[in-house]
């Protein structure tokens, strides 16, 4: 409950500042720069460099790459019979394939299934959403930013200089590393950072009036990401795979989780319909809240 309080605060407190005016415009755009190079960072560095490798494990790190290559080829199709736009493809790729599977998919795991399975969850968003985000999200980005012409060179210099990249490359070079006790409560503080300050962005950028306007492409980009990509997930890995056990439950229940804020961030940079992309993550996370449960009644029939 403690957390659903945090996500509903936050939300309402970034629409309350909207409202005062004591902020300026480009907040969110100050707000998002911290989130991405300082505190998605540190919160790799600390989940990382403190995770236990279980081969087990390895369908869990594979499920966002999976969800994110079906999303890929379902928004370039839809695209195509709809006549989107391309930033407008390009913002639905982002946020209706890849998945909120830290700040909200830990959380989530943790009330529906224990903490003992947390590391499931750890797994799939670190080694999962954000890597998909840290390579191929970039790449989409590059692809569909509208006004600029795809320059190879310069996707590869932004996937290594993206600061959640690097941390993860650093991360895993220092597993061996014991942190100094400093460090470690640096960087786990500078790690909570994240949620609040994510948040607060969204509400302050979320304009319900432009739903009316964006209805089509929001019922599109949330129903994939809330129903047809876990679905899919759900038919390769316990279907065609045969897979079985509470990691599978706990992987796919992650690929069940509303869009991801730090695609949503990405595709914000990049000038990817940002509209649309505020709309898919203000009202994304708080359906997916609505529709978790059902997932997790679903998943409990497959053993």
């Amino acid at each position: 409950m403690n957390n659903y309080i945090l996500l509903v605060s936050c939300f309402v407190l970034g629409m309350l500042l909207r409202k005062s005016g004591r902020l300026p415009d480009n907040a969110p755009s100050a707000l998002n720069g911290f989130i991405v190079n300082v505190s998605l960072p540190a919160l790799t560095l600390v989940t990382v460099h403190n995770l236990a490798w279980d081969p087990r494990l390895i369908g869990a790190a594979l499920m966002a790459w999976v969800l994110f290559g079906v999303g890929l080829a379902f928004f370039w199709a839809v695209s195509r019979v709809m006549h989107l736009k391309r930033s407008t493809t390009g913002a639905l790729m982002l946020t209706g394939g890849l998945a909120n599977t830290s700040f909200i998919g830990l959380p989530m795991i943790e009330s529906w299934y224990g903490p003992q399975w947390m590391g499931v969850g750890i797994v799939a968003d670190q080694f999962g959403s954000y890597f998909v985000l840290s390579t191929l999200g970039l790449v989409v980005a590059g692809v569909y930013s509208t006004g600029v012409r795809f320059d190879p060179k310069a996707v590869a210099k932004k996937i290594f200089t993206f600061a959640p990249f690097v941390s993860l490359l650093l991360a895993l070079a220092l597993m061996p590393v014991t942190y100094p006790e400093w460090l470690d409560t640096l960087l786990k503080r500078l790690g909570t950072t994240l949620v609040p300050l994510a948040l607060v962005s969204v509400g302050y950028q979320l304009r319900l009036s432009a739903v009316s306007g964006r209805l089509k492409e929001l019922c599109l980009g949330l129903g994939f990401k809330l129903l047809l990509g876990p679905l899919a997930i759900l038919l390769i890995y316990a279907g065609v795979l045969g897979l079985r056990g509470p990691i599978v439950q706990v992987t796919i229940f992650e690929a069940a989780m509303g869009p991801m804020i730090g695609a949503a961030i990405v595709a914000m940079d990049n000038d990817l319909d940002p509209s649309l992309v505020t709309l898919m993550v203000g009202i994304g996370i708080p359906l997916s809240f609505l529709t978790l449960p059902g997932w997790w009644w679903l998943l409990q029939r497959f053993g």
